[in-house]
């Protein structure tokens, strides 16, 4: 018989206990979910979220059977739990055979067969679980917890669960040494400590130390608390190293993002989950009878506490932990991220500069069109202008091609142009666009709408100026983002295999008019992808577009069109090899059929029809580099 006060503190111990294991059920899950989203193409990924799907099994149903006392449910539940502590040790093996394959050490046959045999045996065992041949009767009687009698197939399982995580522990540590870089290195220590905590904590243990657990249930208890708290910091660190596997993005952004997954969802979760068991357990004990509408009130309230919390301190947190001496230029990035200047926000703002003008001016419209090479391209009007009905800026750009000089406010027509003259850049002033006021021609502009007509026109130039320099920046950054992006994957396959440096192919320089190519086809009958896509920069389509009265789409499809039709063989059409990519490119994009219907007539699977779709589009890309070559030597010879 025990003393009052050890009772209690095997009750507080055990309460601990069911929410600790609740809670690394709910970060295995998370952790799972982020292993399926971020990295799945991994090996590596995919053998750690199988993993965390045992994980998830067996503490999901320790959960359970924790606050289960009807003996049928106990056992249904003990032997859904044994399904995840089966199949963790060929997940296991094959999660080190990853590791180790990521290394450059490729598996060969007897890794293979290994884990084949592994995968072979747990199946055999798991065969056995709706019969009492894996273990014997379910005790539920005896303290500290219900558990499963060994028998002669148990001790035959265990032996299997030790020498097959020795095998997996054996292969980590062969990966360990393959590993040059001093991250890499420290990032497979942290993985051969942290991948500990599933085969330690999923193993029964009840099966072999009932006897001793029965006796000294104090101890039993607080050591399952001190393990469960191991196993969940562990499996976080396993978590944190696989992160890095298969991706290409800089560390930080895999620090960080793994930090708020964590903090959004296990930290979160688990909290919100300890505060409502506290209270539940709190009103059973005290017999509050009304507990149980607090308990939504509780949930809600830590749920949004906690969003807040991490919302306003997070980018505190990131910054100190994850960016280190770059904090300054990361943290310039971001706030260009947040302050970027979108074309909607430019016209919203020129619209509030313009109808300022039209109030004070008491013109009936305005309108401000910017210099896009020789030509001016209208970006808002507000009112009554010349561009209602017409949005050519044809003449309007002849007119400011006549001119040699232009001075600070002069007449075109009816209309009252001013030039937005940038004389910050460099190579002296330069205009930037033209700011017009309609009708204004015979008018007399006293001082203060002068005054007014020069400072709103300065702010409509420091904005246009702010769009012109952030449009030099993004399109640095798209020309830069192949070469970066390829620094970064040999950057990741670099830290574990030295030779992957060696096999990463280069950016093809054609990789961006590929997409801009296959985007336009997609929306070859209408879209933005057609109306807006880069290829209006090429001159081959830009005469297009002359050619069909300044329809952008109309002189986009007729350049994909030509182009499709010069990957057309001589002779009548057949459904025959020589013609298989002029047929997908006819087919998918110009008749729009569906992917089945056009596999099915080509007599091929989607697969290689995805395939050789993509080798058409190539055909396409190259096909338009040509006549875009032809279209400058034309114009060179004229």
């Amino acid at each position: 018989m025990g003393f009052p006060w050890q009772d209690s503190l095997i009750g507080i111990l055990k309460t601990t206990s069911q929410i600790l294991t609740a809670g690394i059920a709910i970060t295995a899950f998370s952790l799972l979910l982020y292993a399926l989203t971020f990295n799945l193409r991994d090996r590596v990924a995919r053998s750690f979220a199988a993993i965390m799907l045992c994980v998830v099994i067996i503490f999901t149903t320790e959960a359970i059977t924790s606050i289960t006392a009807q003996t049928d449910l106990l056992d249904f539940w003990a032997r859904v739990e044994w399904v995840g502590i089966v199949l963790l040790p060929p997940l296991y093996l094959q999660f080190s055979d990853a590791i180790l394959a990521t290394t450059g050490k490729v598996s060969r046959w007897r890794r293979r067969w290994a884990v084949r045999i592994s995968y072979l045996a747990s199946f055999l065992f798991l065969a056995m679980l709706p019969f009492p041949g894996l273990f014997g009767e379910l005790v539920v009687d005896r303290p500290p917890a219900p558990f499963f009698r060994s028998t002669f197939i148990t001790d035959l399982f265990s032996s299997f669960y030790l020498v097959i995580m020795a095998l997996a522990w054996f292969t980590f540590i062969r990966a360990l040494r393959r590993t040059v870089t001093p991250t890499s290195r420290r990032r497979m220590v942290y993985l051969l400590f942290g991948a500990a905590a599933p085969a330690l904590g999923g193993f029964p243990y009840l099966l072999y130390g009932s006897e001793i657990a029965a006796q000294h249930p104090l101890l039993f208890w607080l050591l399952v608390v001190l393990s469960n708290l191991l196993v969940g910091s562990l499996i976080i660190i396993m978590a944190y190293t696989v992160a890095f596997f298969g991706v290409s993005w800089p560390d930080r952004v895999v620090k960080s993002r793994l930090f708020k997954w964590i903090m959004r969802g296990p930290v979160t979760a688990s909290f919100t989950l300890t505060f409502v068991t506290l209270v539940r357990r709190a009103g059973e004990t005290y017999g509050y009878a009304s507990y149980t509408a607090i308990v939504p009130i509780v949930m809600v309230a830590t749920i949004l506490l906690f969003e807040h919390l991490i919302t306003v301190f997070g980018p505190t947190v990131e910054r100190f932990l994850f960016y280190g001496g770059e904090s300054e230029t990361v943290e310039q990035i971001h706030l260009l991220e947040n302050r970027l200047l979108s074309r909607g926000d430019l016209r919203q703002f020129l619209e509030t500069v313009l109808a300022a003008l039209c109030d004070r001016l008491q013109a009936p419209g305005a309108y401000i069109a910017s210099l896009n090479g020789d030509k001016m391209e209208l970006v808002v009007t507000i009112g009554r202008t010349q561009f209602q009905h017409a949005s050519s800026t044809g003449p309007l750009s002849e007119f400011v091609a006549s001119q040699a000089n232009l001075p600070k406010a002069f007449q075109w027509g009816s209309d009252l142009l001013v030039p937005m003259m940038d004389s910050e850049g460099n190579g002296g002033p330069r205009m930037l666009g033209l700011l017009g006021l309609s009708q204004m021609m015979g008018q007399t502009v006293d001082e203060e709408q002068s005054a007014a007509l020069e400072i709103l026109s300065e702010r409509a130039l420091l904005a246009l100026r702010d769009w012109h320099l952030q449009e030099q920046l993004v399109q640095s950054m798209k020309t830069l983002s192949p070469q970066v992006e390829y620094i970064q994957r040999l950057r990741a396959a670099g830290s574990y295999d030295q030779n992957s440096v060696l096999q990463e192919e280069p950016p093809s320089p054609n990789d961006d008019l590929t997409q801009w190519v296959r985007d336009a086809l997609t929306h070859y009958w209408g879209g933005p992808k057609l109306t807006e896509s880069p290829l209006l920069n090429l001159s081959v389509v830009q005469d297009a577009v002359e050619n069909h009265d300044g329809n952008a789409a109309n002189g986009i499809r007729a350049i994909l069109r030509a182009a499709i039709e010069r990957t057309r063989p001589e002779g009548e059409r057949r459904f025959t090899g020589e013609w298989t990519l002029y047929n997908i490119l006819d087919l998918k994009f110009l008749e729009g059929k569906k992917v089945r219907e056009i596999a099915s007539r080509l007599a091929m699977s989607e697969a290689d029809l995805y395939r050789k779709q993509r080798i058409a589009i190539e055909a396409v890309t190259k096909t338009i580099l040509e006549m875009e070559e032809e279209a400058h030597q034309e114009n060179q010879a004229h």
